[in-house]
């Protein structure tokens, strides 16, 4: 027999009072109690990223956290990020790169930029890309999430980017012609 605690949780910015069974993971309390189903369930062992959610800011992996961890924390689901029904500019920017497939993997994808954009602005292609590989995705090869991610940061920057920066890969064609 389990004893039921009792937790207050700040989620997208609203007050939340759960009672919940200790072991009880962060990504269950959101997608049960919360009914937030944004954040999915992959793997369940924080190696595929799908749960990925913002905690005080910083990705971190839902479905290794409990739900009592994160009392007292600032908890950002996907569900945050549109406004009064308008995508946020990170979301239209995977809409016009094509940044996601069947969508499964997308709402963490979208909260790892989230929480990487905000702290480094303005990254490289390569930083992008590095960041990106902590996250699985089955249905694309990767290169429209880092165009997206790279053209969200150029915009925000105010920069706007060239195609060899967002629209296609670096290749080796000239050096083989």
């Amino acid at each position: 027999m389990t004893n039921r605690l009792i937790i207050e949780l700040t989620v997208n910015g609203r007050h939340h009072e759960l009672i919940v069974d200790p072991r009880r993971t962060l990504v269950d309390a959101l997608r049960h109690d919360l009914a937030l189903t944004g954040t999915h369930v992959g793997c369940e062992h924080g190696v595929c990223g799908a749960c990925t959610v913002l905690v005080d800011g910083k990705p971190a992996r839902s479905c290794l956290m409990f739900a009592v961890q994160a009392e007292g924390k600032q908890i950002r689901t996907v569900e945050s990020l549109a406004e009064d029904g308008q995508l946020s500019d990170l979301q239209q920017a995977f809409s016009e790169h094509h940044g996601l497939q069947c969508g499964f993997c997308t709402p963490g994808f979208l909260m790892l930029a989230e929480g990487y954009l905000a702290e480094h602005p303005d990254p490289s292609r390569e930083e992008v890309r590095e960041m990106v590989s902590s996250n699985y995705c089955r249905c694309t090869g990767y290169h429209t999430i880092i165009d997206s991610i790279s053209a969200c940061a150029a915009r925000r920057c105010g920069t706007q980017p060239g195609p060899t920066d967002v629209d296609s890969e670096p290749s080796d064609r000239s050096a083989n012609s």
